[in-house]
């Protein structure tokens, strides 16, 4: 804008008009007075002085020193009034970080890879069964498991494999470790169905003492399951990850999970969302309208938690939405602001992908994460790449919303959508028998920046009225997980849609 030079006039008439609009009115009592006029008041006139004492001078230096006593009067009166604003309003200071964990946390992946199934690939992770393993081992005083369905034994879906014998294994271990060490068992299940109850915990009810509480989503919620998988050690370790408390998840079906060792910064944080399950597991118990303080996290997307010796941030969402105290993140909230957030690609493996409700009696059409990846390969020219799970429970009405999706590949330069399917094929008439085995049952999500590492299926039941986490991080352990997608996708298990 074009810069206008000063008119002294202009200014003068100005000057006098706010006076005059000020209500300002003096009566001229004699004729020699100084008046609050422009006409007596110049101050880039050489006449004026600071130094001027006459009756009526606008300035004198005695001013100063008034104006600046003033001035520490108002800030010495309204700073307590501000602070006091500040302590019942702690929002108006903006998210709170936590401090960083010091921690010497042991933080990896873990998978289980099927009977047989071999990469021509050197990109292993440490067993789940090995993992397990280890948190019972390194047990010391109590141990807080969460999950919907327990099947660790053979006989416990009526088909005796040798294949169940690391779930056999690691069922017995629980039981030693409970007895040897004298440790606490604390179990939240799913409401189990009457014809098709929990036998491995009512056993560990009768032998071991275990306490068990089942969560009835149908009357907290009016519908869903509680499908966590949460192994919880001394509120210092921890596995979360896609794998039930199933013998298959351990030598038959595809698993990814995340194991924390050592690390009570986030183990604490965890513990506050098996807490939740507890509460609500509790006969007549329901969803408060608000959660108790001591179930709020400062741990989420906008102020994750540093782990200083891991080079990692980390935050722990939850689903569904009700279940999340203040200041949790809700899985979907941590997916799609994981998805927007991605400038270069997103790529997800994940057993069902579904953008609709799949166990209502009315379908309810939820295209929330899939208008997202639009979005993303659209306006940015995010590279967007699916691997979902090829096997003999597949809905055949997803494949019409997978092709829906890929049909946009290519739709302007550098839309880049892709969609393949992986199958965990049987290589014996033995395996083929299992019943509900060989597939990929991952569910996680990796762009150039971040990691997601859930228990859920991707349909709108799962984020509505399931039961679920979240493991949220940036840092080193994201190049494994972008390893082991790149692995599966390249895989001759892989192939396109």
């Amino acid at each position: 804008m074009e810069k206008t030079q000063d008119n002294p006039e202009k200014n003068k008439m100005g000057f006098k008009n706010l006076l005059m609009n000020g209500g300002l009115e003096k009566k001229q009592k004699k004729k020699n007075s100084r008046i609050l006029s422009f006409d007596s008041i110049d101050v880039f006139e050489d006449n004026f002085s600071i130094s001027d004492t006459r009756p009526g001078t606008p300035c004198k230096l005695s001013y100063f020193p008034i104006s600046i006593i003033l001035i520490l009067i108002i800030i010495i009166v309204l700073l307590p009034v501000f602070n006091h604003r500040l302590a019942f309003n702690p929002d108006l200071l903006g998210p709170i970080a936590p401090p960083p964990c010091s921690d010497t946390c042991d933080i990896s992946l873990v998978e289980s890879i099927p009977e047989n199934l071999v990469y021509n690939s050197s990109v292993l992770r440490k067993s789940t069964y090995s993992a397990w393993k280890e948190l019972l081992n390194i047990s010391e005083s109590r141990i807080e498991l969460a999950g919907m369905y327990w099947t660790l034994r053979g006989k416990d879906i009526q088909y005796e494999d040798e294949s169940a014998w690391q779930g056999e294994d690691i069922f017995k271990n629980i039981k030693s470790a409970v007895k040897e060490k004298g440790l606490e068992l604390w179990i939240a299940q799913n409401q189990p169905n009457p014809e098709e109850p929990n036998l491995d915990t009512e056993d560990l009810e009768q032998t071991v003492g275990a306490r068990v509480r089942s969560l009835n989503f149908t009357r907290l919620v009016g519908a869903g399951i509680l499908h966590t998988k949460l192994w919880l050690v001394d509120r210092k370790h921890f596995y979360v990850g896609s794998a039930n408390f199933d013998w298959r998840s351990l030598t038959q079906v595809k698993e990814v999970g995340v194991l924390v060792k050592n690390c009570p910064c986030l183990a604490e944080d965890m513990g506050k969302i098996w807490d939740v399950y507890w509460a609500l597991g509790a006969p007549g118990a329901s969803v408060p309208k608000s959660w108790p303080d001591s179930l709020s996290t400062q741990i989420n997307l906008d102020t994750p938690v540093s782990v200083l010796n891991s080079h990692l941030s980390v935050s722990i969402s939850s689903s569904p939405p009700p279940f999340c105290p203040q200041g949790r993140d809700s899985d979907i909230e941590a997916i799609l602001r994981t998805i927007d957030s991605a400038k270069e690609f997103v790529r997800v493996a994940v057993m069902d992908y579904y953008p609709a409700t799949l166990y209502r009696s009315h379908t309810q059409f939820w295209p929330v994460i899939d208008n997202a990846l639009r979005k993303a390969a659209i306006e940015r020219k995010v590279k967007v790449e699916l691997l979902l799970s090829d096997w003999d429970h597949t809905i055949p009405s997803m494949l019409y919303y997978l092709r829906s999706l890929q049909a946009l590949n290519g739709v302007a330069p550098g839309v880049h959508i892709r969609v393949r399917m992986f199958r965990v094929p049987s290589f014996t008439p033995a395996q083929k028998k299992v019943p509900f085995g060989r597939v990929n049952h991952n569910k996680y999500l990796v762009t150039e920046s971040t990691g997601f590492v859930g228990t859920s299926n991707w349909s709108a039941d799962y984020f509505i009225s399931t039961g679920g986490i979240g493991f949220v991080f940036a840092g080193a352990l994201r190049n494994d997980l972008e390893e082991l997608f790149q692995r599966d996708w390249n895989s001759s298990y892989a192939s396109d849609l």
